[in-house]
């Protein structure tokens, strides 16, 4: 038996990966990593040890789904309450749509990326509500 330490990187097909890059940096605070290494392809986003590895969709793979293809249904990232609730605050500012869902345990808002991949934040540290 083996032991996994974690998720190393997600790999996500986009459209625009300069403009993804510079998504993923302001709207949710990622930084640029391995830059320059294999020309840019893929590029590297992360915070604390969560990655994405973008790639041109025509190289990555398609970013359509086909018919009766499995895809992913959405990448989720963990905050702290205050956190939480500052995200909300700041996709509302930046007229960034999400969902507030209780699920007891925790709480989450769910949103989308510019290439419409669906993204979670979640916190376990429970209040009475979202914004």
């Amino acid at each position: 038996m083996f032991q996994l330490q974690g998720i190393d990187h997600v790999a996500l097909a986009v459209r625009d990966v300069a403009a993804s890059a510079a998504w993923y940096v302001d709207v949710l605070g990622f930084e640029r990593r391995l830059e320059g290494m294999w020309d840019d392809v893929p590029t590297f986003v992360g915070k604390g040890t969560t990655a994405l590895a973008l790639f041109p969709a025509e190289r990555g793979g398609s970013a359509t789904r086909e018919k009766g293809s499995i895809t992913m249904l959405h990448l989720a990232f963990r905050a702290t309450r205050a956190e939480f609730l500052a995200a909300q605050q700041d996709l509302a500012v930046r007229s960034i749509h999400f969902q507030f869902q209780d699920h007891q345990i925790s709480q989450s808002i769910y949103f989308a990326d510019p290439d419409e991949h669906n993204l979670e934040i979640t916190t376990y540290e429970l209040g009475c509500c979202g914004s």
